[in-house]
């Protein structure tokens, strides 16, 4: 009826005056469109440009910079301004006040942390994920992303010998894959000891007090965080001594479980670490798995830095027997030469991610399981992940297998060769013969003339200061560490294009610079 409203319209609210019109930023702010894409490109350009010239064409490997002048220089810094600058200007103060001032992971003076240079396989990867901006919790938001992820994961487990039906997931790194372990093996042991499923009915009294982890007095403090983490408390972690090759004690262990057992306590977990931060120690993995095995617990093996050593033919026998642990923590941000972060997870049954499952009827609803849709977020802590196997998957292909394993190799290989250099240098001192790519040692000031020998909180002194004078003047960046509570430096070895010559430069700074600092009796005095 002409001039009358149907039912559906009289319910359909009256139209805006107009349509609602993009802000002018849209068109050349976004990835997407003619202009978005050129604008795209453009700044890629820009960016790559302030990188080379600002960052990695840079001498040494940091400007000295300390924090307090960083922290004055960078409250002038506007972070939200009422209106924005041009591209160009805003990487212009990124060059000067951001990268100008950053560590320089490739320069060979920087070898103080297990913070390695990526390849450029990788960097290109990381432009990729960033640009696409997949995110990993549901098949819908990544298809083509959830099902490399999954090959990507198998092939990871091929490497470590893992059988069929194991599974994983990437993570952030080694202390959210420590965490993923050790989450699983509480609720695992927690079902079988007590029939309790701890998703749904929490830990129980009995579970609460008694549950107890074991590690070596080295291990990384992730396990004490992820006990924290997990309701059971740090003393719930209970560290075993490590012998002359500093991996844990076996006998030692042996006697922490009769204790344990004789004061009604419950064992639920082991934790090795094959590559300790310090000194890259590799835990006996063989009878650590026989030891749980005994016992019915689980092993879970922190191989954050170690087990790039299962790519090599020459290095894989040094992990033997992680083939046999329940779950394994690995990162790629290490000795695999990727960009921060990208670690993964690796489960040998993966049925055993029963305990993590969950659903969402909005994300990953129960018929997509049946239907075997890869819904990734039940396999994480997280929701929203990073594309971040794309990064590995790029560079293996890119460097194959063997290109990857002559790097990891060759830092190994520089390890033995400078820890032979400190060995003949008598103001130098090893303090542990080194496993992987990590080497560390002390100077070793002259005998005073008067006593005999210079006190130890003179020779941390010392060591202490040559670290952090060496760091301010940008000239090394040095590790600091205690070896039996006595101050000790690390070189911390995962660039393959530093050589042997660039170490005997360090080594030589190190000496000069302890020399000068033993004639400063205020340095001495005040140890």
């Amino acid at each position: 009826m002409t001039g009358q409203r149907s039912a559906v319209d009289r319910d359909r609210p009256p139209a805006a005056d107009a349509d609602p019109t993009p802000p002018p930023t849209a068109a050349t702010a976004f990835l997407g469109g003619p202009d978005g894409n050129a604008a795209y490109a453009d700044a890629i350009e820009r960016a790559r440009d302030v990188l080379l010239e600002s960052f990695a064409t840079s001498a040494g490997p940091y400007a000295g910079t300390d924090h307090e002048t960083l922290r004055e220089r960078i409250a002038d810094l506007q972070v939200v301004p009422d209106d924005g600058s041009s591209i160009e200007d805003t990487l212009e103060t990124v060059a000067d006040d951001v990268l100008a001032d950053s560590v320089r992971v490739h320069d060979p003076g920087c070898v103080a942390h297990l913070h390695c240079p990526p390849t450029v396989p990788a960097l290109a990867a990381e432009l990729l994920l960033s640009g696409t901006n997949q995110s990993m919790d549901s098949f819908d938001q990544a298809p083509a992303a959830s099902v490399l992820e999954e090959r990507v994961v198998d092939a990871c487990c091929d490497l470590f010998d893992y059988p069929t039906g194991a599974d994983g997931v990437f993570t952030g790194g080694g202390t959210e894959s420590n965490f993923l372990g050790l989450l699983l093996a509480r609720d695992w042991y927690c079902e079988r000891r007590f029939d309790r499923d701890v998703q749904t009915e929490g830990l129980g009294p009995e579970a609460a007090s008694d549950l107890r982890l074991l590690c070596s007095d080295a291990a990384h403090f992730t396990a004490e965080q992820a006990a924290h983490h997990l309701g059971l408390g740090e003393d719930a972690v209970v560290s075993v001594p490590t012998d002359d090759d500093r991996r844990i004690d076996l006998e030692a262990l042996d006697s922490t479980f009769e204790r344990l057992e004789a004061d009604g306590r419950h064992p639920f977990a082991i934790v090795a670490t094959a590559g300790t931060t310090d000194f890259g120690s590799i835990d006996p993995l063989a009878a650590l798995a026989d030891r749980a095995a005994d016992r019915d617990l689980w092993l879970h093996v922190d191989a954050a830095y170690g087990g790039a050593c299962a790519i090599s033919d020459r290095l894989r026998p040094k992990l033997e027997g992680i083939d046999r642990a329940d779950s394994i923590a690995v990162d790629f941000h290490k000795l695999f030469y990727q960009p921060i972060g990208c670690g993964a997870f690796l489960l040998r049954d993966g049925d055993r991610y029963r305990h993590l499952e969950r659903n969402a009827a909005y994300l990953n609803p129960e018929r997509d399981d049946a239907a075997g849709v890869p819904n990734l977020v039940s396999k994480s802590t997280r929701t929203t992940r990073r594309f971040d196997a794309l990064k590995p998957f790029v560079t293996f292909n890119a460097l194959g297998r063997t290109g990857v394993a002559d790097c990891v190799e060759y830092v190994c290989e520089l390890a033995d060769a400078v820890a032979d250099e400190i060995r003949a240098d008598p103001a130098l001192e090893l303090c542990c013969d080194p496993e992987l790519s990590a080497v560390v040692f002390r100077y070793r000031p002259e005998t005073d003339s008067e006593s005999g020998s210079l006190p130890t909180a003179a020779v941390d002194r010392v060591n202490r200061a040559i670290r952090d004078e060496l760091l301010a003047d940008g000239e090394v960046i040095l590790a600091r560490t205690e070896v039996d509570g006595t101050a000790a430096l690390k070189l911390t070895l995962l660039n393959p294009k530093t050589t042997l010559s660039d170490l005997r430069d360090v080594l030589e700074a190190v000496v000069d610079r302890g020399e000068a600092l033993e004639t400063d009796r205020e340095v001495i005095d005040s140890a």
